[in-house]
């Protein structure tokens, strides 16, 4: 897809949302069944049933999807499509993109070993390799775009509102 194609895929949405603001305003689902067999939640992707478990780290086997990775897994994959969907639209030079992230855990916290120990990531690093002959002020804008835009990228920078609830 070039420029003209993604601006004409988008411009009814656009348009759509500046009339009325609401309809931009949607709702995402993920709903999983914690396993009667075993220490695992079965997530239903839409495109497939996964089964996550316990990290190695904390006693898992491995052979399930750990949830930390998942995270990570939604941010390459959110800012891929973001960092895609940008160099098109900025007509950028792009060959190869690839996108990684990496993430510091410390265990203590989630198995309860040490109060002073974080539970969840320490530290986040996401990260572009890209093949294009593109000058520098056009990367770090293509980069500053791509961050902006990212959805997992931004939930992760600005913590959304959060509640739990429980129901029998």
């Amino acid at each position: 897809m070039d420029a003209a194609g993604l601006k004409a895929l988008q411009a009814p949405l656009k348009e759509a949302y500046r009339d009325d603001a609401g309809k931009a305003l949607i709702t995402l689902r993920a709903t999983g069944a914690v396993d009667d067999q075993s220490i695992s939640c079965k997530v239903d992707t839409g495109k497939a049933i996964v089964t996550a478990g316990l990290h190695p780290a904390t006693g898992g086997t491995g052979m399930e999807l750990c949830s930390g990775d998942m995270l990570l897994e939604a941010l390459v994959a959110c800012a891929g499509v973001t960092l895609k969907a940008v160099a098109t639209a900025l007509e950028f030079r792009l060959g190869e993109a690839v996108v990684s992230a990496e993430g510091d855990l410390d265990f203590r916290g989630t198995l309860g070993v040490a109060k002073d120990a974080p539970v969840g990531f320490r530290a986040i690093r996401l990260s572009f390799k890209l093949d294009t002959d593109e000058p520098r002020e056009r990367i770090d804008a293509l980069v500053r775009l791509t961050e902006r835009y990212c959805v997992v990228l931004q939930t992760l920078k600005v913590t959304p509102e959060l509640s739990v609830s429980a129901e029998r």
